[in-house]
C-alpha cells in the first residue's frame, strides 16, 4: 500500500453530512469554524473537512483573510481545516450561522434541501458537504494541505461521475443511500487530494511533495508498508540507496522531521486505531506496532499522545477527548 492510501485508510476520514441549496440571488449561507461543529456532526471525530460543488450558476466564496473567490458551474472548493466561510451572491454579505443545521438529520435522510433568496433572483444550484476526520494522534497529510483547494471546471473526469452518482443518489433515495453518499463524498476527497497533488510545483517541500521525492517517497513507502519492522537509520538508507546523513537531511526537508521521529508518531497513530477497534491487550497492539514490550510502548505512547493507552482507550470509548 502507498503512503497516502495508508494514510487516508488509518486516520479514518468519515463522511458525509451534506446539504443540497437552491439559491435565488440575494443569498447567503456562513458556516461557523469546523471545530465548533465537528461533535454534533461526526461524534468521535476530532477535525471537519468542509466542500462545496457549485452545480448551476455563480456564486462568491469568502474566507477570512483570503481575497473573495469568484465560483462558476464546474468548481469544487474544499477547506480542508474547517475554516469558517461564506458563500454568497455577492462578495460581503454576512448571516450568523443556524447551529441546529450541523448534526445528521432526524432518521439519517439526506440530502439536507434547503432554499434561500427570491424567486425572482439569478438561480444558484450548489451542495454543500462535510467529511470528519482524526488530527491525532498523528495525521501527516492534514498539515500538507492548505487552507483552500480550487478545482475549476470538474465536469469531466472521475469528480463529474461522483457528483453525478450524488445528485442521482439523493434525488430518488434507496435503501443504503447514506453509505453511498458517504463513500461518495470520501472519494472527491481524496481525487481532490490526488489532484492537488499532482499540481504542486517541482520545488515544494512538504510532506505531500516527499511522496513524489525519489528517495524520501521510498522511505515513506517502506515505513508504511511494514511499520512494526525494527527500522533504523541504516537499514532505511540502505533500503532507499541514499547515504545515512544524506537521507536524514532530506526527509526532514520534505516531512519536517527525522525518518524515525516520523515513524514513531505514525506507529502511535496506527496504534491509537488498534485501540479503538477491539479489545486487544496494551501489550499485543505494542507488539502489532514494532515494541517488545508493553512498557516502552506505553512510555512512547503517553509521550506522543499525552495520555497513557489504557486511559486513552477508556477516554475515546466513552465519547470523552482525551
Amino acid at each position: 500500500m502507498d503512503a497516502l492510501s495508508d494514510v487516508l485508510r488509518t486516520v479514518r476520514l468519515t463522511g458525509a453530512i451534506f446539504f443540497d441549496i437552491h439559491a435565488s440571488e440575494p443569498w447567503v449561507a456562513e458556516t461557523p469554524q469546523g471545530e465548533s461543529i465537528v461533535e454534533a456532526m461526526f461524534p468521535g471525530s476530532e477535525h471537519l473537512i468542509c466542500y462545496h460543488v457549485i452545480i448551476k450558476g455563480t456564486c462568491w466564496a469568502v474566507v477570512p483573510g483570503e481575497p473573495p473567490i469568484r465560483l462558476a458551474a464546474g468548481d469544487i472548493i474544499v477547506l480542508p481545516h474547517g475554516d469558517s466561510h461564506v458563500l454568497s451572491s455577492t462578495p460581503g454579505m454576512r448571516r450568523t450561522p443556524d447551529m441546529s443545521l450541523y448534526r445528521m438529520p432526524p432518521g439519517g435522510q439526506l440530502p439536507v434541501s434547503i432554499s434561500m433568496g427570491v424567486p425572482q433572483g439569478e438561480p444558484a444550484h450548489f451542495i454543500c458537504g462535510f467529511l470528519g476526520w482524526d488530527a491525532r494522534p498523528y495525521n501527516p497529510l492534514l498539515a500538507a494541505l492548505p487552507r483552500i483547494i480550487l478545482i475549476n471546471n470538474h465536469m469531466g473526469g472521475a469528480l463529474a461521475d461522483y457528483v453525478r452518482f450524488a445528485l442521482a443518489e439523493s434525488k430518488a433515495p434507496r435503501m443504503g443511500a447514506q453509505v453511498v453518499l458517504s463513500r461518495l463524498s470520501e472519494l472527491m476527497f481524496v481525487d481532490v487530494v490526488r489532484r492537488y497533488l499532482e499540481s504542486l510545483p517541482a520545488d515544494r517541500t512538504d510532506w505531500l511533495a516527499g511522496l513524489r521525492d525519489p528517495f524520501v517517497g521510498r522511505a515513506l513507502a517502506a515505513f508504511h508498508r511494514t511499520p512494526g519492522r525494527a527500522w533504523t537509520i541504516e537499514s532505511l538508507a540502505r533500503n532507499v540507496g541514499l547515504s545515512r546523513s544524506a537521507l536524514a537531511e532530506r526527509f526532514t526537508q520534505f516531512v519536517g522531521q527525522p525518518p524515525m521521529q516520523y515513524l514513531t508518531h505514525w506507529r502511535m497513530q496506527l496504534a491509537a486505531n488498534h485501540l479503538l477497534s477491539g479489545m486487544e491487550s496494551i501489550a499485543a497492539i505494542a507488539g502489532r506496532v514494532g515494541y517488545e514490550s508493553e512498557a516502552a510502548f506505553s512510555r512512547t505512547f503517553k509521550k506522543v499522545v499525552g495520555t497513557p493507552p489504557g486511559l486513552w482507550r477508556r477516554q475515546r470509548n466513552e465519547g470523552r477527548k482525551p
